[in-house]
């Protein structure tokens, strides 16, 4: 017997329109504010745990151990539930998660805070991105680089906000009640254009399917972007304190000015790629953030520090879109799959990366890390262009 919950046959899906985009741009952007939101963070949590930065760095595997669990099966729900459910679900878990990542005041605590937030940022991160698919397909025009500006400005609106309100005395814990606040705000606004389902490919969905072909290689290129891009979020405030001497509540504005110039060059993201193509803009835009991974280590004082940041994000801005884009039109794999599979892969940085990070500091320092960081966007923007020519 089919379950009522199977979403309708693909002929009895309407077309999306300009509610469907407002409500995708609205997801993009709570989903990038709710894990901005964790980066000024983080120096309060190391603090509380007492940990040394090995350690810590385990503790923040936690946070991708839990998006990795979550992602493979992400695909299947929202192929079963619909894109509304699933984000739905998914934004109001780590909208309680957040506060809790506030008190948490031992390494159990924090360790399961971290997982949960992650497998519910893992889980909306997913079914986001298969509604922008399908929304873009509908719209007939680029907009994936537009979709992810928004998630880029939700990571201002997370990390500045939040370091404001840090700030101005208010306590972690007070701060990241707020932030949940307006999650679920934005969540009800975008509500009525939220996909109620999954694929517009007939047939179900199997629960996980192996990368293949050029997705194995756009995945592995976007293991290492997002490698680069959380090492800004997770460790960028610390460097700062480090290795430039920052006060903690104004440590956060690494990651914020990550997120500024990476929601400008998102924004005009489409325009870019229409002028460069894909390849051009993945070689300009890995070789521009190994560049600002060097001058974060190199430079002699913390404006300059700040300015290398904000290379990282306007160099990585639309690597990433670049790369959706050609997994929607490669033909090895369906494009929703491919881009549940891309996800993942790309999420293992985040996996791997804080723990991989917290052991070169441990054994060096955090600047030998960045500087791996700079080696490894520079890999992106050859392998990466020849990559996209063959999808």
């Amino acid at each position: 017997m089919v379950s009522s919950a199977v979403p309708p046959p693909v002929a009895a899906r309407p077309i999306a329109g300009r509610r469907e985009q407002m409500a995708t741009r609205a997801v993009f952007l709570v989903v990038g504010l709710a894990t901005a939101a964790w980066a000024p963070l983080v120096p309060f949590a190391k603090e509380r745990t007492g940990v040394d930065d090995a350690a810590f760095g385990l503790l923040l595997l936690c946070l991708g151990l839990g998006s990795i669990a979550a992602m493979p099966v992400t695909g299947a729900l929202a192929g079963r539930f619909g894109c509304r459910l699933v984000i739905v679900v998914a934004a109001i878990a780590f909208a309680i998660v957040l506060p809790f990542l506030a008190l948490a005041g031992s390494v159990p605590a924090l360790a399961a805070a971290l997982a949960l937030f992650g497998a519910s940022i893992g889980t909306a991160d997913v079914a986001m991105n298969i509604q922008a698919v399908m929304v873009e397909k509908d719209s007939g025009r680029s907009m994936m680089s537009g979709f992810h500006g928004l998630y880029s400005l939700g990571g201002i609106v997370g990390a500045g906000g939040v370091s404001l309100l840090l700030g101005e005395g208010l306590t972690p814990l007070a701060a990241t009640l707020i932030a949940s606040a307006a999650v679920i705000a934005l969540l009800l606004a975008s509500f009525s254009g939220l996909l109620p389902y999954g694929s517009r490919e007939a047939g179900r969905a199997p629960l996980f399917v192996a990368p293949k072909g050029i997705v194995v290689l756009i995945g592995l290129l976007c293991f290492l972007v997002f490698l680069g891009e959380g090492a800004v979020l997770d460790w960028g405030a610390l460097f700062m304190i480090a290795g430039h001497g920052a006060e903690p509540a104004q440590a956060g504005l690494a990651f914020t000015m990550f997120a500024v110039a990476m929601t400008v060059g998102r924004l005009g993201g489409d325009r870019i790629v229409g002028r460069l193509g894909g390849p051009g803009v993945v070689v300009a835009g890995g070789l521009l953030a190994a560049a600002g991974f060097l001058l974060s280590v190199e430079a002699p004082d913390r404006p300059l520090a700040l300015a290398g940041f904000a290379l990282v994000g306007l160099g990585a801005a639309n690597i990433v879109p670049v790369f959706f884009t050609a997994a929607g039109r490669q033909t090895r794999m369906p494009a929703g799959l491919a881009v549940a599979a891309i996800t993942t892969l790309g999420y293992a940085g985040v996996l791997l990366g804080p723990a991989a990070i917290g052991f070169v500091a441990q054994h060096f320092d955090l600047a030998a890390a960045f500087v791996l960081l700079a080696g490894a966007m520079a890999f992106v923007a050859i392998a990466g262009a020849l990559g996209i020519r063959r999808a």
